[in-house]
């Protein structure tokens, strides 16, 4: 479990092709402090679990499916990423629950100023509308986001400053596909 509070920014250090899955190595700094082999961090809001650590870095195996429904498979060399470690029993919540499983990709279609504020309108497909609940909590990137609006396939999220500077949001825009989880208790009270 995650809570969409952002700890730090990491880059990716190297892809490589393992048998069917895919090797992925994040080099990071506050996220590699007291970490083990083994545990769990969210990387763009995927859970993605720890097979090796370096000086710098850590390395996780990806499965084809996970590289195929997230956009980890549309990383590059040198590419921020959004890190997160795995939420621990009685820290605080700041954000929401969130899984690290994606539910879907969201595609942005505009970035803009209104009234003042930051907006991201994403489109995501049209079965999971049903999840966005106006005002509820949903995780762009890994990102704990509140839903301001929404309108046939369309969700908008207002970004703080903060967020922005601090997450992958400051480079995203038009075309960029992000990972969407929707809020755990909103799928739980839709089915």
């Amino acid at each position: 479990m995650f809570t969409g509070i952002i700890e730090e920014l990491g880059k990716v250090k190297r892809i490589a092709q393992i048998g069917a899955m895919k090797l992925l190595e994040i080099t990071a700094d506050k996220t590699l402090q007291d970490t083990k082999i083994g545990e769990s961090v969210a990387i763009n809001g995927v859970c993605l679990t720890i097979v090796s650590l370096g000086d710098n870095s850590f390395s996780f195996e990806v499965m084809p499916e996970t590289f195929k429904g997230t956009n980890l498979g549309l990383l590059k060399i040198g590419e921020q990423v959004n890190l997160e470690r795995s939420l621990k029993v009685g820290d605080r919540v700041s954000g929401h629950f969130i899984s690290g499983h994606i539910d879907c990709l969201g595609l942005v279609r505009r970035k803009s100023l209104r009234n003042g504020n930051l907006e991201f309108a994403v489109a995501v497909p049209p079965l999971f509308m049903k999840y966005c609940l106006s005002k509820g909590s949903i995780s762009l990137d890994g990102i704990s986001l509140t839903l301001t609006d929404k309108r046939a396939n369309l969700i908008s999220v207002y970004v703080i400053p903060h967020t922005l500077k601090n997450t992958t949001l400051s480079f995203k825009g038009p075309s960029d596909k992000l990972n969407v989880e929707f809020d755990i208790l909103a799928k739980k009270n839709s089915s």
